[in-house]
């Protein structure tokens, strides 16, 4: 098939670009200069760096990277996937992370000290990593502790989420999970306790809950850190089974239910397959919900001829289009829905840090306290630890 872009509007372009935002995400613009995307050179540039480097570098790129990002990547997937590749290669003494901040703290927490993890551009945050903030996870806790309740809850943790976040999870018993093994990170959790305080969103817990652990609706409160008390009562937290932290993904929050229905209406027998970050609604009338791996290994196993909506980041459909000219395979919305700090990634970005590795310097090293690391990596290690 031939790829259609979606339609462009001038807010997502302007997201694309090179501005920052210091109040909302990690970190400013790299220093330095940056050669121009259009820099016929780069391409050679970061094979030369790479090249020079050897092993002692090792690249990885996340399924949302642009694609002249992740033709240099030595190895693809999810956050932490590649946070357990870069655990898995202790001889390489810098981990290149193309994706965005909470992914490469987390290689740092699963990596050894000797290495050190890169972040191409320190403003390619997490827009749902950032709405949950420590100091309001924590007054959320605190009233926990004062309604007498939190012995009876378990906190989880997204691994979409800060090292402060998975650090504070590891200090009260709790668990990390990915949007693969939520269900299962739920019902070890349910076995500890009688409540879960899931972070920082809200869809992934309250679709897991209600469709794979069949909970209702009424089970689910959602506790808004903007509000005075999160928005709820005492009542509301002492009946809940599922606090759910007010936070989402800024991509898959986008898809919507008119958009299922515009495009089965437009595609006979289309299949819906989205992510489970996308609103309940949505994945309610999806044909299938998986993780990022589960869109890609359907796509790959889909027979020839079948038509496929997909509702995940742009980059990834684009791909996976481009990849299987066989099957009909589009965008489930019509309005360009990139991850804006995922694309801060680029060639230029990337071409920078290389070249500044080679010249025996290390920018935009990501750290994570000793402190922190250790309970994060508690939090990580029982995730690990499930059946």
């Amino acid at each position: 098939m031939t790829w259609a872009e979606p339609s462009s509007t001038a807010t997502a372009l302007l997201l694309l670009g090179r501005g920052t935002d210091p109040d909302t995400e990690k970190g400013v613009e790299c220093p330095g200069d940056l050669p121009a995307p259009s820099d016929p050179g780069l391409v050679e540039r970061a094979r030369a760096a790479k090249a020079a480097l050897g092993d002692r570098v090792f690249v990885l790129g996340h399924h949302y990277q642009r694609d002249e990002v992740i033709q240099f990547a030595d190895v693809t997937g999810d956050s932490f996937k590649l946070a357990r590749e870069a655990a898995a290669r202790p001889d390489a003494e810098y981990i290149v992370f193309c994706g965005v901040h909470f992914m490469a703290e987390s290689a740092d927490i699963l990596t050894s000290d000797a290495q050190k993890v890169v972040l191409p551009d320190l403003a390619a945050g997490c827009s749902m990593a950032d709405m949950a903030v420590l100091s309001q996870v924590e007054q959320a806790w605190d009233r926990f502790v004062d309604l007498g309740i939190a012995g009876d809850v378990v906190p989880v943790t997204y691994m979409n989420s800060s090292a402060d976040i998975k650090g504070f999870v590891g200090r009260n018993d709790g668990v990390v999970c990915t949007s693969s093994n939520a269900e299962t990170a739920l019902r070890w959790s349910f076995e500890q306790g009688s409540k879960v305080f899931f972070l920082p969103d809200q869809h992934l817990g309250r679709n897991t809950a209600v469709l794979k652990m069949g909970f209702e609706l009424a089970d689910c409160v959602l506790y808004d850190p903007h509000k005075p008390g999160g928005g709820l009562s005492d009542e509301q937290l002492r009946g809940a089974k599922m606090i759910l932290w007010r936070g989402h993904c800024s991509v898959h929050g986008r898809f919507s239910l008119d958009a299922v229905e515009d495009v089965r209406a437009r595609v006979p027998g289309v299949n819906v397959l989205v992510h489970p970050e996308c609103r309940h609604e949505v994945v309610n009338a999806a044909d299938f919900v998986g993780s990022t791996e589960y869109i890609i290994r359907m796509i790959d196993e889909a027979p020839a001829g079948s038509s496929w909506a997909v509702g995940t980041e742009l980059n990834l459909v684009r791909r996976l289009a481009l990849a299987h000219p066989d099957k009909k395979i589009m965008f489930l919305e019509r309005n360009v829905c990139y991850c804006s700090t995922m694309n801060r990634i680029d060639l230029p970005h990337l071409v920078w840090a290389l070249e500044e590795l080679v010249a025996g310097r290390v920018p935009n090293q990501i750290t994570v306290d000793p402190s922190t690391a250790h309970f994060a990596r508690v939090a990580l290690d029982r995730m690990l630890a499930l059946p």
